[in-house]
């Protein structure tokens, strides 16, 4: 049997060990060696966060007939996208797929805080009172329909192999537990790391109340396109321990903290002077 068989016949239990295996170490580290106090009882949170999951999940396998991989095996078999148009190596083809997809990523979270009622969605993520492993699985159903659409139409574009699409998926669920962790790195560690991949110092800045600094470090994975693209920040203003998680207007639990809260938050209040658009704030040099 060849590795891609392999992969193709095992995608799901390879998934499901690499999220657990992952989301288990992250939850023991942040336990013993923690960044932030935490302000919300974490049996809500995680009830909540993770039975947000599950039912993205249910929604997923209901709505699309076929996962990720199944796009890509379509591709294949039909010879759609640009790897197969070219005749990419497969090996090449693998890492320029998990890189390609990054970016699409990277491109794809830019426009849910430019746009107000896509920003609506994706506010159920930023809503999150405390941040730690489980707010990286914390999105509302319609946006995980839509990322998974994308995702799909992107798979097809690029005619990207089976096994690069399961790496990229398997990576892209790893680095959203590690980079939602409340994990405290070494400063050296972190800064070396944060050349090349979003750590979760870098990536809590993107959880801050204050406006532009939510609207930065948008990378999933790589640093790269922060940098590239001129949403970099790289400290926040009121420092990793001082800073607010969270949105100016949804300081309650109540308000955020349940299934039901979730899910109605899109459709609830006016969106007035969105964050995205304003020009007001002052910048941290100055």
């Amino acid at each position: 049997m060849t590795f891609s068989a392999f992969v193709t016949q095992h995608e799901i239990g390879i998934r499901l060990a690499f999220f657990a295996g992952i989301f288990m170490l992250m939850a023991i580290w942040q336990l013993v060696f923690p960044r932030r106090l935490m302000n919300v009882s974490k049996v809500v949170r995680w009830t909540c966060n993770i039975g947000l999951a599950f039912l993205n999940t249910m929604i997923l396998r209901l709505i699309f007939p076929v996962t990720a991989m199944g796009v890509a095996l379509f591709a294949a078999h039909h010879g759609w996208g640009l790897f197969n148009y070219l005749h990419i190596s497969i090996p090449r083809a693998i890492v320029l797929s998990v890189i390609a997809l990054d970016l699409v990523m990277y491109f794809q979270h830019v426009p849910v805080h430019a746009v107000p009622n896509l920003w609506r969605l994706h506010r159920v993520h930023h809503a999150d009172l405390d941040f730690d492993v489980t707010t990286g699985s914390r999105f509302h159903p319609l946006e995980i329909v839509l990322s998974m659409f994308i995702k799909s139409c992107a798979i097809l574009v690029l005619g990207a192999p089976v096994v690069g699409v399961v790496i990229f998926e398997v990576v892209l669920n790893a680095t959203a537990m590690f980079n939602h962790g409340n994990v405290r790195l070494p400063l050296g560690i972190d800064r070396v790391l944060r050349l090349v991949v979003v750590t979760p110092d870098l990536h809590r800045v993107h959880h801050s109340i204050e406006d532009n600094e939510t609207n930065s470090n948008f990378g999933f994975n790589l640093s790269l396109w922060d940098r590239l693209f001129g949403t970099y920040i790289d400290q926040p203003r009121a420092g990793y321990l001082g800073m607010t998680i969270g949105i100016h207007q949804y300081r309650e639990p109540r308000q955020v903290s349940s299934l039901v809260s979730m899910l109605a938050l899109p459709f609830l209040g006016e969106l007035k002077g969105y964050a995205i658009n304003r020009r007001e704030w002052s910048d941290p040099h100055d």
